[in-house]
């Protein structure tokens, strides 16, 4: 019997939230510049992103 496919929803960018790039695939979105520290210590390439501009 085949596995059930795990849909992922997107992430409802709200006008408040800020966009974090992990790596060069993975974006983040965090409510308070409180948190990125928490995401700096585990990816230290993180960088907060300007959200006019997402690269692919």
């Amino acid at each position: 019997m085949a596995k059930e496919k795990i849909l992922h929803r997107p992430a409802q960018a709200e006008v408040d939230c800020i966009r974090v790039r992990l790596d060069r695939r993975t974006i983040v979105l965090i409510k308070s510049m409180d948190k990125f520290p928490y995401w700096k210590e585990r990816y230290p390439d993180a960088c907060v992103v300007d959200p006019a501009v997402i690269l692919p």
